[in-house]
């Protein structure tokens, strides 16, 4: 579903990214772990075509995001750690945009909108306008938006959801790649990714540092210690 090849990105003398390289499969949550400037939004942000890179490949279902960034974003959701939403619209005019993106059709759009806005509980806050949401309100929001293609991409997903919302979004993530698709995400909540990740990668310094799946990762111990003295080699 998502190939890096040897990805690097250079901001001046600095490699924010250096020689990475991942393989996330269909049906597989793939967590990607590391400290705050380790190049984990650097990675994602590449891989969604916001960012441009030095070196190296990137593949979407096959595609090649540098050859046909158009076609890899037609399967992509992207939300970022704090996502920017048209606040201008109400709720149900942005999921109905979103949804014409990427070519939705009306009984599906209709059914995942009920389906998840009921999930978390603001069905009926879609026809106020944005502006009018609190911060995890527009963080739900942009979750039941990504809920539409085969890979979704986020950045810190957890943050601004309160502990319902982080139950209800770990059971929709967990759905999501039953059914096929795949997701990829950064988190510094350690516990939740130990508990959810079918696999994950430790990045220090822009670099790799082990992946895998989580056994191969952390063996006996946390994923918590596993981080913690990778970090202080």
């Amino acid at each position: 579903m998502l190939r890096i090849e040897n990805l690097t990105k250079i901001y001046g003398d600095k490699k924010a990214v250096d020689d990475l390289s991942l393989h996330i499969n269909a049906g597989e949550i793939y967590g990607f772990i590391g400290h705050n400037g380790a190049g984990k939004t650097t990675t994602l942000k590449s891989v969604v075509g916001i960012l441009k890179f030095d070196e190296g490949k990137i593949f979407v279902d096959g595609e090649s995001v540098l050859k046909n960034p158009i076609e890899c974003k037609k399967k992509i959701a992207y939300i970022p750690d704090n996502p920017d939403i048209y606040e201008f619209m109400t709720g149900i005019k942005y999921l109905n945009f979103i949804a014409d993106i990427f070519k939705v059709d009306a009984d599906t759009r209709q059914e995942r909108i009920r389906k998840y806005a009921d999930i978390f509980e603001i069905t009926d806050d879609l026809g106020q306008p944005i502006a009018a949401y609190s911060h995890g309100m527009k963080q739900k929001l942009a979750i039941i938006s990504a809920w539409l293609p085969k890979l979704i991409i986020m950045d810190e997903p957890f943050v601004g959801l309160d502990p319902k919302a982080s139950h209800l979004l770990k059971e929709m993530m967990r759905e999501f790649c039953d059914n096929g698709g795949a997701i990829f995400f950064s988190t510094h909540v350690l516990e939740v990714a130990e508990k959810l990740c079918d696999k994950v990668a430790i990045i220090k310094g822009g670099r790799l540092i082990k992946s895998g799946t989580m056994e191969e990762v952390k063996g006996d111990d946390s994923l918590e210690d596993v981080f913690l003295e990778l970090e202080d080699e």
